[in-house]
């Protein structure tokens, strides 16, 4: 344990130097992922919307949420100006997708930059999925039986509902720490109606309401259902302060190996110790910054960050027991929570 800390201690100013070079965003390559993504869906929905039988209709829709999800994971890129590196484009453009499916895109990205400062450190984190063990003991039963069951009820119960929601509450919760968050959920809201008034007046034009409905409820479980496995796989389990913001970041978080089209439709997010300790490297720089980091911890004699088998693979575990956060351990360097399993 000593012999971690003294080698640890010029850890962190000898990380900025290993990756500095891999910080510089091409513009080119995100917006060639966001159109690319963008032409996808938007066929999807041509052919949806173009076909006359309801099986064709929902399969097209189904596979459209698919594609709409990694289209939206783009909008995440631009909360850290790492899409395009173009301010404008990065501030703006993102809400042209996600007020669509009422998702407030100005206010998420207020309460994405304090998830990335208090995540493993403040409880208060906006993002934190994990409960703690005195917040079950304290709660309803009913509560108690959610938490116990949490990733199934968030993926097939709450989905894109819930996140939106737990977005919107947060925002007045945390407005102390950020007081422009209810003005900010107020203008998405303003950006919302605008979007969903214009789609409603279209589908009423066309006498195509209720389809329309359909198409909205089908695309939001399967965005939501993707977003929320997301949100659980990022983190679950693996709360925790280390030594220094930068180390804390990289043991706080899960890492998935997958294959490269799936970390490009992801944004890179499968490494997502290295988007935490280091969010300004664009994601298509993320792979190389992962085994450049990797080498370095080793080279101290650290653990090693997190792998998870991949997206499926994690989930089905995760989905087999639920884990309450508890004391620090503090035998473990990483200064990871014990996991409570047992409750």
């Amino acid at each position: 344990m000593k012999n971690n800390n003294a080698l640890s201690h010029n850890l962190p100013q000898n990380l900025r130097p290993t990756i500095a070079d891999l910080e510089t965003v091409n513009p080119w390559l995100g917006l060639w992922r966001f159109v690319s993504l963008g032409l996808v869906v938007l066929s999807l929905a041509t052919f949806a919307w173009s076909s006359h039988h309801n099986i064709l209709f929902f399969g097209y829709t189904m596979l459209m949420g698919i594609f709409y999800t990694f289209w939206l994971i783009c909008t995440h890129d631009a909360v850290h100006h790492t899409l395009t590196g173009w301010t404008w484009f990065d501030e703006l453009v993102p809400r042209s997708i996600s007020y669509f499916m009422m998702w407030p895109h100005g206010t998420y990205a207020q309460l994405h930059r304090l998830h990335h400062a208090w995540n493993g450190i403040n409880l208060d984190d906006p993002e934190r999925v994990q409960w703690t063990l005195s917040e079950y003991q304290q709660t309803s039963p009913w509560m108690q039986w959610y938490i116990r069951h949490q990733l199934v009820i968030d993926l097939f119960g709450l989905a894109g509902v819930g996140l939106i929601a737990k977005t919107s509450a947060n925002a007045f919760r945390l407005r102390q720490h950020k007081p422009s968050l209810p003005w900010m959920l107020l203008l998405d809201g303003i950006g919302i109606l605008i979007v969903q008034s214009t789609c409603i007046i279209f589908a009423i034009w066309h006498n195509k309401v209720l389809e329309y409905v359909l198409f909205w409820l089908v695309l939001e479980r399967v965005v939501g259902m993707m977003s929320q496995a997301r949100d659980h796989l990022e983190h679950y389990g693996q709360w925790g302060k280390a030594s220094g913001h930068q180390l804390t970041q990289l043991y706080a978080c899960r890492n998935l190996q997958t294959i490269p089209l799936v970390a490009w439709l992801m944004g890179g997010l499968n490494y997502h110790s290295i988007h935490h300790a280091f969010p300004s490297i664009p994601f298509n720089r993320l792979p190389e910054a992962f085994h450049r980091i990797q080498a370095i911890l080793e080279q101290h004699q650290l653990p090693p960050m997190t792998v998870g088998a991949g997206y499926v693979q994690e989930t089905l575990q995760l989905s087999k027991r639920a884990l309450l956060i508890g004391e620090p351990n503090l035998n473990s360097f990483t200064g990871r929570h014990q996991m409570l399993s047992q409750f």
